[in-house]
């Protein structure tokens, strides 16, 4: 059996106190989806936000607020090319075989999946491994480290892959939607400019109970 799932790079949280969080004890991957539980909720949000914690400089962005909380997520409100650490996961069950993005590969660009599909078939999902999904007819070939001769690979029918990703849009969403019930537990002042900020970082939209009048409404409170 082949599975796909969406998974953000997560590592040792180090005394993070700004919110509640799941324990990690050094690298791994955290899959995310409708099904993870409120401390896990709070890791991703809190490596989505730390991927973006990036000082202002000379970018135009306003400068960091010395508040601790609103420090952390200033990137993340105010940066606009958000990036989230990971990718897609493709397990196959049978063989072993396991897909992994790459280095600097992100959950933001999880729709580049597409083009194997419906652009010219090749696209690499980062390197040191650098995996490589190639179309080739009907079928679609995974290589997980094209850098290797005699790379392990992972072979499906492009029908299979299409199914797959739409399950993992569903994964994605699923999370957003857990994520904004967080938000609103945990960020209340800040609910709805992070849920707009994770929609954009994983390339989805707002969740339908996100509008756009408390999204102007609370546009600014960051910066406040």
């Amino acid at each position: 059996m082949i599975t796909m799932q969406p998974v953000l790079e997560v590592y040792a949280t180090d005394g993070f106190a700004l919110w509640p969080v799941a324990e990690v004890e050094s690298f791994g991957y955290l899959a995310l989806s409708g099904e993870l539980t409120p401390l896990e909720v709070g890791t991703a949000v809190m490596h989505i936000a730390g991927c973006n914690d990036i000082d202002p400089e000379v970018d135009g962005r306003p400068p960091r607020p010395a508040d601790p909380l609103r420090s952390f997520l200033h990137g993340l409100l105010t940066y606009d090319a958000l990036f989230a650490a990971g990718g897609l996961k493709v397990t196959d069950s049978v063989t072993g075989v396991a897909f992994l993005p790459g280095c600097c590969n992100g959950l933001e660009d999880w729709r580049e999946w597409y083009q194997v599909l419906e652009g010219d078939g090749l696209v690499g999902f980062g390197h040191d491994p650098d995996p490589c999904a190639e179309r080739h007819g009907e079928t679609v070939r995974l290589t997980v480290d094209a850098e290797l001769s005699g790379s392990p690979v992972i072979d499906l029918p492009a029908a299979d892959v299409r199914r797959l990703l739409a399950g993992v849009e569903h994964d994605l969403a699923g999370f957003l939607a857990l994520a904004a019930v967080w938000a609103g537990q945990n960020l209340p002042r800040h609910a709805v400019p992070v849920i707009a900020a994770l929609a954009r970082a994983l390339d989805l939209p707002l969740p339908a109970d996100v509008s756009a009048r408390n999204l102007e409404a609370h546009t600014d409170t960051h910066l406040t």
